[in-house]
């Protein structure tokens, strides 16, 4: 059983290595979508060793604070929006019984977020040149940024299954020693 003061170490230990890998997207502006997937394996470790509330809480005041102080808007908004909780919400999605109507459920949810995540960018944080920008590729850019987009996603979902069993097998050992 682990005492309240450990799970609130250990998510302020997770929340500045979120918060630090967010901050350097404005470093590295580039890696504006890898970054957060950084913090969300964070995030996910979190939820590993304490509970799922414990990750939201995790997710909640890092999503809250990259919004305010991080350079990279993008980065928050892609960090808010599905980077952060759909690790917390990935097993749930996996308890259920029929794999591909969870794998649909999964890209949908997805697919929801990266809508929100255009529409906040374009409309709210005024990011027109990126409507100009599509332009270009002809009436199908968008929807082929989005098929490369669904596709980023498989290869997430399949690290994010991988990861678990990394991380238990290899990496907790080795991180909680006994002595």
């Amino acid at each position: 059983m682990q005492s309240v003061s450990y799970r609130i170490a250990l998510g302020g230990i997770i929340a500045s290595l979120c918060m630090l890998s967010m901050f350097l997207t404005g470093v590295f502006p580039m890696f504006y979508l890898l970054l957060p997937m950084a913090s969300s394996v964070l995030i996910f470790i979190m939820a590993i060793e304490t509970s799922t509330y414990w990750g939201f809480l995790t997710y909640l005041s890092v999503g809250i604070l990259s919004i305010f102080v991080t350079p990279n808007k993008d980065a928050a908004l892609a960090f808010l929006l599905f980077f952060g909780y759909y690790p917390l919400i990935r097993p749930k999605l996996q308890k259920i019984h029929c794999k591909p109507l969870a794998f649909l459920l999964g890209l949908a949810i997805f697919n929801a977020a990266v809508f929100a995540f255009f529409g906040l960018t374009v409309y709210v944080l005024g990011m027109k040149e990126l409507l100009e920008s599509l332009g270009d590729y002809g009436k199908y850019g968008a929807w082929i940024m989005l098929g490369i987009a669904n596709l980023m996603f498989l290869c997430y979902d399949y690290t994010m299954c991988t990861f678990r069993i990394l991380y238990q097998r290899h990496l907790k050992p080795r991180i909680f020693q006994k002595r």
